[in-house]
């Protein structure tokens, strides 16, 4: 292919929608987008021990839309050598700082040889908000009220030894008509194409999730792939606790951003009725193998695509669930929680010796601090 092939090297653990915001961004100054997964052990040595494993975080991020190739077992520091092998003209990452397990800048040489590009953090989400969110069991990440435990907990999580890190701390995502353009396809359905519709949470948009949209996605030749998304109070209603720990803006990002999706519906009624199969003249009616509730009045909310005969059950051979995942991090929350203070920690170091240099360079003394 002609044209830059930029490259995207990460861990992508705990993949959400601002990775995927990232290799959006990143395809779009170039043609050919190669993207470099870390494997666990690099992750474990460098940042902590990730929660999905390499061969759930290849899947991930190969689901993303924007990728073109994905490199398994990427090194940790991207060198010339490394963008050399894949034909790669440069690397993009996001504004945000990373850093090796002695403190050292991973893209330090590829920076000095002008072929490194930036792209802008999705303001409003990290892993540590999201594992935040998890950690707490909280409704208020998703009302209008923040809770004084809430605020603390924010506030213990995303703070270092001295002051506050704006790559770590905690901030809320502002949707906007902008955003979803930018990650809609934008594609009508086209005469021969299958209209397959799913519904559901699809919270902290995950592997099992993937799985299942992969597997809903070659029951027809030419699939045109509807997720109907609930609202949060309908999450929260059937499935209790504090979910969803995404909100409905959030959800809607991630699942756009997956490759085997054509189109999402905002707020999507729990009951697949007679007026949405028609509006969409869905030709099939899609469900895991995740039990179905009721819908308030006691009713199967299958029961007019069961009745019309185009209701199928489907097994994508993967069980896990948010529920899992939420598990996964809770079982590890004490080595997260140190992670995440040690990250802080770095970040902070990292800026003060960025202060100083700037100070340096201005020839101004450096600022006093009192004691």
């Amino acid at each position: 292919m002609t044209g830059p092939w930029p490259g995207g090297w990460g861990p992508y653990d705990m993949v959400h929608y601002g990775h995927s915001n990232q290799l959006r961004q990143a395809k779009a100054m170039g043609d050919y987008l190669i993207v470099g997964v870390h494997t666990d052990a690099e992750i474990s040595k460098h940042k902590g021990p990730p929660v999905f494993t390499q061969e759930e975080r290849y899947k991930m991020v190969r689901a993303i839309k924007w990728v073109d190739e994905i490199v398994e077992g990427a090194p940790y520091v991207t060198t010339l050598e490394t963008l050399d092998k894949y034909n790669c003209d440069f690397c993009v990452h996001g504004d945000d700082i990373t850093l090796t397990v002695d403190g050292k800048d991973t893209y330090e040489e590829v920076k000095r040889a002008g072929r490194y590009r930036e792209c802008k953090r999705t303001q409003g989400v990290s892993t540590t908000d999201l594992v935040g969110r998890m950690l707490l069991m909280t409704k208020a990440h998703h009302s209008n009220i923040v809770s004084l435990h809430y605020q603390q907990h924010t506030d213990n999580f995303g703070k270092g030894p001295k002051g506050h890190s704006p790559w770590t701390g905690v901030s809320q995502f502002l949707q906007t008509s902008q955003k979803i353009i930018q990650f809609a396809s934008g594609k009508e359905p086209q005469p021969g194409d299958t209209i397959i519709y799913v519904a559901g949470a699809f919270d902290l948009f995950h592997i099992g999730h993937v799985d299942f949209l992969e597997m809903v996605y070659k029951q027809a030749e030419r699939p045109y792939v509807i997720v109907g998304l609930h609202f949060d109070q309908e999450v929260n209603r059937y499935k209790g606790k504090n979910y969803p720990i995404m909100n409905i803006h959030e959800r809607t990002l991630s699942v756009l951003a997956c490759r085997y999706v054509s189109e999402v519906v905002i707020g999507a009624p729990y009951a697949v009725g007679k007026d949405l199969l028609d509006h969409f003249k869905v030709d099939l009616v899609c469900h895991g193998k995740t039990e179905v509730l009721p819908d308030k009045d006691g009713v199967d909310p299958y029961a007019e695509p069961k009745k019309r005969g185009i209701f199928r059950a489907i097994d994508s051979g993967n069980n896990l669930t948010t529920d899992d995942i939420v598990q996964r991090i809770i079982e590890n929350r004490l080595q997260f929680e140190a992670r995440n203070q040690k990250k802080e920690a770095k970040e902070m170091a990292v800026i003060e010796a960025m202060k100083k240099r700037e100070q340096k360079e201005q020839g101004e003394a450096p600022a006093q601090t009192a004691h």
